[in-house]
């Protein structure tokens, strides 16, 4: 099972609307355990961990055990149900960390196992499995994403220079690992006053990791994003979603559209779109792993709502001074990390990085 969930892990950003999971095929025939067959969720989705996993154990699959990190499906989306395939191939024992929430399994893969003599045990390594479907179980159960904090910051706790300048804080490897977290989200979120100040690309700039870039989301209630900044620019080539409000510029929105951004529209006040209301778009339309890097005022609100889940705060050795960018706007950074746990700290490179969860 740690092997599937590991498996599994390769495709967290890369498999949404599905769920990131891996299986492992394993054969006992009296000299000890071997693994005929592994797979994970490919991307887009599809096909499946458990049918990869089939596919490269070929007859070897008969009487053996697989090991998969949530329950098989049983419906016909658009690909045949995983569990009529396990039934095909001559699975004697399937053992699940998870059962699926999906209204659409939620049991009947398991049953649909059962009910074809297949030994069927849910339960092993369920706490990890819960911790690497997290995304997927909070968008069946609450019809939003996991949503995970991204803040880097100064010794004194800034994030930006005095007259809210932007100032590169951290060092080339805490960047470098930025990217890669980008790589398992499904979407990177940031609001319009970043996107204006910093022109930002939102992409994973790995060598070779281009194509796992997420989806860019930006807030910005009154349709403001530049057509001529990166964001816009990009759009075609990789996918840009703008949230804004029912008052936007129709000229805006026409222009925007032309280069390729989609538009989503959610209920806003005063120019602050309901950050609830944008989540729930969000999972609707199958992200179900959030990245929020926006500023001070989009993470300040992010907390505010008790929405975020996890926070991964990089943390340099510069000092800013008593006049830089706090790193939440109006609130201290308490207000964070006083209703979560922490999960530890390591190095990156000449910075730090350290891991908060939802208590």
């Amino acid at each position: 099972m740690s092997l599937a969930l590991a498996l599994g892990r390769r495709g967290l950003g890369n498999t949404w609307p599905n769920p990131a999971v891996g299986a492992v095929i394993v054969r006992d025939e009296g000299g000890g355990p071997v693994i005929v067959g592994r797979g994970w969720t490919q991307p887009g989705g599809r096909p499946h961990a458990e049918v990869e996993a089939l596919r490269r154990a070929g007859d070897a699959a008969r009487g053996a055990t697989m090991y998969v990190t949530l329950e098989p499906c049983s419906h016909h989306g658009k690909s045949p149900p995983c569990a009529d395939a396990i039934v095909a191939a001559g699975i004697a024992r399937v053992v699940a960390a998870l059962e699926d929430p999906n209204p659409e399994v939620s049991g009947r893969g398991h049953a649909r196992l059962r009910a074809a003599g297949i030994a069927v045990e849910v339960g092993l390594r369920a706490e990890e499995a819960q911790r690497a479907h997290a995304g997927h179980l909070r968008r069946m159960r609450e019809h939003r994403p996991q949503v995970t904090l991204k803040l880097a910051m100064s010794a004194d706790r800034k994030v930006g220079a005095a007259g809210r300048r932007p100032v590169e804080i951290t060092g080339e490897a805490a960047r470098a690992r930025v990217h890669r977290m980008r790589a398992m989200n499904d979407a990177i979120l940031i609001g319009i006053d970043t996107a204006i100040a910093d022109d930002p690309a939102l992409t994973c700039r790995l060598p070779g990791m281009e194509t796992f870039s997420p989806v860019r989301v930006v807030l910005d209630a009154y349709l403001r994003l530049p057509p001529g900044g990166a964001l816009a620019q990009s759009a075609r080539a990789m996918p840009v979603w703008v949230v804004t409000g029912r008052e936007a510029s129709a000229q805006a929105a026409q222009t925007l559209r032309q280069q390729g951004v989609e538009l989503l529209h959610a209920p806003a006040q005063a120019g602050r779109l309901d950050l609830a209301a944008v989540l729930e778009l969000l999972a609707g339309r199958g992200i179900s792993r959030l990245m929020v890097e926006g500023g001070p005022t989009v993470a300040a609100s992010f907390v505010a709502a008790d929405l975020v889940d996890e926070a991964a705060l990089f943390r340099s050795a510069k000092v800013l001074g008593p006049d830089g960018i706090d790193a939440l706007e109006g609130v201290s950074l308490d207000a964070l990390t006083g209703r979560m746990t922490a999960l530890g700290r390591e190095p990156v490179g000449e910075d730090s990085v350290e891991f908060f969860a939802r208590a």
